[in-house]
């Protein structure tokens, strides 16, 4: 294929792998755009550590006239956590006839949590004949490696996964969305977890904001075709018996307060399947590190564990592999169950 033009939206922690990875599978980037103003004028090279390329960070502002001027095949979306969150920023994309890639978590699935804009931003992207998609470290080791597992097993009753990952690699806006740095008073009135009845009103309304693993539970029972009538949502404080220092959110956290989450999501399905997957996002202590369990019970009982994972990288490396499958796909807000299984990419 012809070489592939890519925008960047963010120029965070995540963007450091993911624009050089572009460039070393024979993509270019054509532009980027970020709102600190610490990293606006800078040459992305100061990102990546490489030689001069000539390409100045800008504010985010300008996207709409940077689109026009670039003409990119697909914007990557590095920045927030939550489709309410960068809503504006994949309007502005559809508008100029690109595709859009996105770290976000909620857009893996985000029918499931936020399905008034989910259907608008559907119908807009098919109008303008391009495809929006949500991946990353998700689309692999909480979902494809899983469905691929459960590709061998003769009956399931239960599918249980538990991911956990440190919120000082992402950036501030993910520390926050877990409760880092809260105290338990603070977290519980902020992360308590919703009533059935307020949990439907607020997907309703398009204002949920739902746990990563509410968004990667739906896509498991949609890649397996599964049928959901029920799903909920627990969210639980980690804590830590010492004091930990967060870099990210620049403070000391009091032992006993919120170094983080674990939120429990449960999908009970028609056919009998029930999905339980925790995911745990907090600051570390020393003896903490990542890692991703998922236990098939059935016929028979698989388990799969995946320790130490490097999972900014993963997460990166999923999104440039996938570059090449979202422009090919089909128009619309479309999940990576969708597009086709991930492969390794040798070049564009």
């Amino acid at each position: 294929m012809k070489q592939v033009k890519v925008l960047e939206i963010g120029c965070g922690k995540m963007s450091k792998h993911i624009m050089d990875y572009v460039y070393d599978l024979g993509g270019t980037i054509v532009g980027a755009v970020d709102l600190n103003p610490k990293l606006i004028g800078k040459d992305i090279s100061t990102i990546i550590n490489s030689g001069p390329k000539n390409i100045i960070i800008e504010d985010v502002a300008n996207l709409d006239k940077l689109l026009k001027e670039t003409k990119p095949d697909i914007a990557i979306i590095a920045t927030l956590s939550y489709l309410n969150d960068i809503k504006d920023l994949i309007r502005i994309c559809i508008s100029n006839n690109v595709n859009v890639i996105t770290t976000a978590e909620e857009c893996f699935d985000a029918e499931s949590s936020n399905p008034p804009l989910y259907k608008e931003l559907d119908i807009l992207a098919k109008s303008y004949n391009v495809t929006i998609t949500g991946c990353g470290y998700q689309d692999i080791f909480w979902g494809n490696l899983i469905t691929t597992m459960a590709s061998s097993i003769h009956k399931i009753t239960k599918i249980k996964g538990v991911s956990s990952y440190n919120v000082e690699d992402y950036g501030i806006a993910l520390a926050k969305a877990h409760g880092a740095g809260l105290t338990i008073d603070e977290f519980n009135k902020t992360f308590a977890s919703k009533s059935a009845e307020e949990r439907k009103a607020l997907i309703k309304k398009g204002s949920y904001t739902a746990s990563y693993m509410w968004n990667a539970a739906s896509w498991l029972a949609k890649k397996m075709k599964l049928t959901p009538f029920k799903i909920t949502e627990q969210n639980i404080a980690t804590t830590n018996t010492l004091d930990l220092h967060s870099d990210t959110l620049n403070m000391d956290i009091k032992k006993g307060d919120a170094t983080g989450m674990s939120a429990i999501v449960t999908l009970e399905t028609e056919e009998g399947i029930t999905i339980e997957a925790e995911c745990i996002g907090k600051v570390y202590s020393s003896d903490d590190f990542d890692k991703n369990e998922w236990t098939i019970y059935g016929e028979p009982d698989t388990t799969l564990i995946i320790n130490r994972p490097d999972t900014v990288k993963l997460t990166c490396a999923n999104i440039v592999n996938r570059i090449p499958d979202v422009i090919k796909a089909k128009p619309g807000f479309v999940p990576t169950c969708e597009i086709g299984e991930p492969t390794y990419k040798i070049k564009y």
